[in-house]
């Protein structure tokens, strides 16, 4: 059977789709091959309507704090969020009607090294059964390796039976 999830990619408070290696930190302009004129809230609202579960929010960068709380608040405990979590934060935007949470940089310290407590204190803050473990990996050596930061940079974490394992627990 063939699921759409849908998904609504936010940059500096916009719907867009963007190339993902084209987003910096250097204050270029990301490539983007669709920018909406239509607010978070609408796609949301959309996907509320036609009963599509399963689908997210990411926000690619800073300014989609507002964008991203109108399009939970439009698809209450319909969308899963990402982008910038924290066990600061996590809890707060599960508040405002994430179904889930999604982390991918937070595991990792600045280095790029995967980091067993922190996956621990998001485990306490939100539970195993609210996270999503986002493992966006590049092909390198033959394998696959996890990249963080928007797709700028690549951590320690190998994609492999025994990794999936151990993460499968969280």
């Amino acid at each position: 059977m063939t699921r759409f999830r849908p998904c609504i990619d936010l940059h500096r408070g916009a719907v867009k789709q963007i190339v993902g290696s084209s987003l910096k930190d250097d204050g270029s302009l990301p490539q983007t091959n669709f920018e909406s004129d239509q607010p978070a809230a609408y796609f949301a609202e959309l996907y509320r309507k036609d009963g599509l579960t399963g689908g997210h929010v990411i926000q690619l960068g800073p300014g989609n704090g507002e964008a991203a709380a109108q399009a939970l608040a439009a698809y209450p405990g319909g969308l899963q969020i990402g982008g910038g979590l924290n066990p600061e934060n996590a809890g707060r935007w599960l508040e405002l009607g994430a179904s889930h949470v999604i982390v991918t940089s937070w595991l990792f310290d600045a280095a790029g090294c995967f980091s067993r407590d922190r996956l621990t204190q998001l485990l306490a803050e939100v539970g195993p059964e609210r996270l999503v473990i986002d493992l966006s990996c590049r092909v390198k050596n033959g394998g696959w390796v996890v990249a963080m930061d928007r797709w700028q940079k690549e951590t320690d974490l190998w994609l492999n039976p025994e990794m999936l394992e151990l993460l499968s627990e969280s």
